[in-house]
């Protein structure tokens, strides 16, 4: 379980495929806090270290997750959004965010504002019913709000900080993102669903 809240940033190092799977090596400044068979999220995907050296950490990629997520079009030197999972006992500062990615959008819109950064995302419209006005989604791994909803878009504002501590600042027109929404949202719906009348 994770936040959305964004600890570090990673580059991509090495990219390593093995059959259907894909090896990731990734360089960060807390790679060396890190264990093996521990789960990080990167760009809001859920993880296992499987393998530590310095500041350089392996992750490994089934066919499922490239087939699902942006994992796919990683290339060596990308910027990933990294978090590790909640600790009981944490302030949850963004929501609750499992790591499983329902599918990705693309940006297309990106806007300078005075002070903050406007995108807008296109998404599949079966999920529609899971995108709300002020509801809360996770783009690639960072926990944000979602506004002027229509049925297969919405967009969300980034601040400084955000903008410069993740990998938004490198995310331009025609990018695909990981998207996960928000699991309440998901149940609720679910519900709805097996309800007869």
């Amino acid at each position: 379980m994770f936040t959305g809240i964004i600890e570090a940033t990673a580059t991509v190092s090495r990219i390593i495929p093995d059959g259907s799977n894909v090896h990731f090596e990734l360089a960060c400044s807390i790679a060396p806090e890190l264990k093996i068979d521990q789960s990080v999220a990167h760009n809001g995907v859920c993880l296992t270290v499987v393998a530590l050296t310095g500041n350089t950490y392996r992750v490994t990629a089934v066919a499922e997750t490239l087939a699902k997520t942006n994992l796919g079009d990683w290339k060596e030197a990308d910027l990933i959004n990294i978090e590790r999972s909640l600790r009981v006992g944490d302030r949850l500062d963004g929501h609750f965010v499992q790591g499983h990615v329902d599918t990705t959008a693309t940006c297309i819109e990106r806007k300078t504002l005075d002070g903050s950064w406007l995108f807008r995302f296109r998404f599949p419209e079966r999920f529609a019913a899971l995108v709300i006005e002020k509801g809360s989604i996770a783009i690639n791994g960072v926990s944000l709000t979602v506004f002027d909803v229509a049925k297969d878009e919405f967009t969300v504002t980034i601040i400084p900080y955000t903008y410069e501590h993740t990998n938004f600042h490198d995310l331009s027109e025609g990018n695909k993102v990981n998207i996960e929404f928000d699991i309440l949202g998901k149940y609720l719906v679910r519900r709805q669903s097996l309800i007869t009348v």
